[in-house]
């Protein structure tokens, strides 16, 4: 498998994380585990049919596909034909590109787009991350994000804040926050500070040294004991900790 990531334009960099491509090669079958990052994003497939949604869904050849937020692990089958291109948006950036509906109706679901929404696949072949560039530029709706802040807020506590002290912070209540949160992002803050907490946790997983024990990093990461962060790990990849 050949995955390539491209960063967009830099007036873009505020609204999308990444865009990417990716091939199946040689004698490639087996199923590729995504984690959820509270991320909304959108597919085209350039390849032969593939499922995705752990198998319950089929991307087609030419078809542009929105991809919600996930709250577990998911699974797509690659193999030698699969080619898809993708684009990561920020959390709550959806909106800065598109009409649609509220993004909790999108949550953990892959959702074909209507024509009027899609890539163009001409132009798609032709050269893709610059039509991506020029297919977003042209769709940019407004450059404000209304929960930067409080995803910033967010971040740098590597999702411990109590959502009342975030609600606090940013001059808003619990209710009002969880209604922007389930409208822009398709979740509450409450799952995506989880979603944050927990990548934050997998990452000193995967980097720690032997002398860094998992109760160690469930501690720094705000987890009750080692059982709490192994539960969660679990839940959000599929996998205990001594796989990853």
């Amino acid at each position: 498998m050949k995955y390539i990531e491209t960063t967009p334009h830099k007036e873009l960099a505020p609204f999308i994380h990444s865009y990417w491509e990716l091939k199946g090669e040689g004698s490639d079958s087996h199923w590729e585990r995504n984690f959820p990052d509270g991320c909304a994003g959108l597919v085209m497939n350039l390849g032969g049919a593939c499922l995705t949604d752990n198998g319950s869904v089929s991307m087609e050849f030419g078809k542009t596909y929105v991809v919600g937020a996930m709250t577990s692990f998911k699974d797509s089958f690659i193999d030698s034909n699969t080619h898809l291109l993708g684009v990561c948006l920020k959390p709550a950036s959806f909106t800065n590109f598109y009409t649609y509906v509220a993004q909790d109706e999108l949550t953990d679901n892959t959702v074909q787009f209507e024509k009027i929404n899609s890539f163009n696949i001409d132009k798609i072949l032709a050269n893709h991350f610059h039509y991506f560039n020029q297919y977003f530029f042209y769709r940019i709706r407004s450059k404000e994000n209304v929960l930067h802040s409080i995803i910033s807020d967010i971040h740098s506590a590597n999702g411990k804040l109590k959502i009342s002290e975030l609600a606090r912070r940013n001059h808003t209540t619990v209710r009002q926050l969880e209604r922007k949160f389930k409208s822009q992002i398709g979740i509450s803050p409450k799952e995506y500070s989880n979603i944050i907490r927990f990548q934050n946790a997998l990452n000193l997983i995967k980097n720690s040294s032997e002398n860094h024990s998992l109760l160690d990093i469930a501690f720094e990461c705000g987890y009750y004991d080692h059982s709490h962060l192994n539960n969660e790990i679990k839940r959000n990849t599929g996998f205990s900790p001594s796989m990853l």
